[in-house]
């Protein structure tokens, strides 16, 4: 597999669906292996809620086409990423383009940054400014009127 952002490696369909359906955009997609048919990938683009998967498969000559709406001809390319190009254009037989890129790198350093934050009692971390762990502390103990200059000092 090329080097792609957008290749989560052999995560399954419920867990490529989950993290699309974390980024929540109508035409997010990720690459991942297929669970099905092995040394073939799939292409996963959300689109109004649903998950649509395209099958991605290499043929004899090294060029690799994607499996879309019956009708639509087949397209060859030498790169995933080139594929990946095209598909980001209305009208090449998908469910909707490929419009924002769920990459592995960012989806581990999000995974990673969560795991950081997360520490026992209130739930937050040292870091975390003095207005967030406000936040945390009940409504009842929180003053009731903050002036303009504490609301740009906590976010400073």
């Amino acid at each position: 597999m090329e080097n792609l952002t957008v290749y989560h490696g052999p995560i399954g369909k419920e867990e490529g669906e989950r993290r699309l359906g974390q980024d929540g955009r109508d035409g997010c997609y990720l690459v991942r292996d297929s669970d099905s048919v092995p040394g073939v990938f799939c292409l996963c683009v959300l689109c109004k809620g649903y998950v649509y998967t395209y099958r991605l498969h290499k043929d004899e000559a090294g060029s690799w086409a994607a499996e879309t709406t019956p009708g639509v001809p087949k397209r060859y390319f030498r790169h995933i990423k080139n594929l990946i190009a095209a598909f980001q254009k209305r009208g090449q037989g998908i469910a909707m383009p490929l419009l924002y890129p769920v990459t592995a790198q960012r989806r581990a350093q999000t995974h990673a940054e969560e795991q950081q934050q997360q520490t026992p009692g209130n739930g937050l971390s040292s870091n975390h400014s003095p207005y967030l762990q406000r936040l945390a502390t009940p409504v009842a103990q929180e003053p009731k009127n903050r002036g303009k200059k504490e609301v740009a000092q906590a976010f400073g």
